[in-house]
């Protein structure tokens, strides 16, 4: 059985969707662990509630963020993971690990890439007067949400909408369609090569899987 990390700043709850999958046999493999640069992360009690391994690595104990990297790509090289997954993890990660992890890496980002990079990705959206939002499965690469995009899923923005409410709508697509990605990857259908998605030996498009 293929063997899963994720990594975590936060609440956890793709990390708890992923988790609920791989238990209902949906996911052929184990979360093996739970990593979180906050020691406070909810996910990780999530994690343990499940009897998940976890680990805190903090910035404030390396010397950088190069040193941190190697000691969290450490950790995984000794789990032997197959695959990694950001979920909600809020920090950008070194060169030197995307590297290590090439093609091994998958990033959920708040926004239809390669719009809205970076934070603050549904007030943005907002204040540019756009009539939709979404949420981007992607490959991590070097550059901040810049790997070749997987699948996308799109909401409505309503004109008397509040960031809550279209948070609210794109988290109810993100819990659907992040373990649908992980699924793939772990059946081996989803590849990535030359900076490009495969799904089933065919190249993705640009925004990624579409059946429309």
């Amino acid at each position: 059985m293929k063997k899963i990390v994720v990594l975590i700043s936060g609440q956890g709850t793709n990390l708890q969707a992923i988790m609920d999958a791989c238990k209902a046999g949906k996911i052929n493999a184990q979360v093996a662990a739970v990593i979180s640069n906050k020691a406070d992360a909810y996910g990780l009690i999530r994690a343990k509630n499940s009897g998940i391994p976890t680990a805190v690595f903090e910035r404030k104990n390396y010397a950088d963020n190069s040193q941190m990297d190697r000691a969290i790509s450490d950790y995984i090289d000794g789990i032997a993971a197959d695959l990694i997954v950001l979920a909600g993890y809020m920090k950008i990660l070194t060169a030197g690990f995307t590297r290590h992890f090439a093609g091994k890496i998958l990033n959920i980002h708040p926004s239809l890439l390669p719009k809205y990079p970076g934070l603050n990705t549904y007030q943005k959206a907002i204040e540019a007067g756009d009539s939709e939002h979404g949420t981007t499965v992607h490959f991590v690469n070097e550059k901040m949400d810049g790997g070749a995009v997987i699948l996308q899923a799109k909401v409505p923005i309503f004109p008397d909408d509040r960031i809550e409410d279209v948070e609210e709508r794109v988290k109810i697509q993100e819990l659907q369609i992040y373990p649908l990605v992980v699924k793939w990857f772990v059946d081996g259908r989803l590849k990535e090569a030359g900076g490009k998605a495969y799904l089933d030996g065919q190249l993705l498009a640009e925004n990624g899987y579409a059946a429309e």
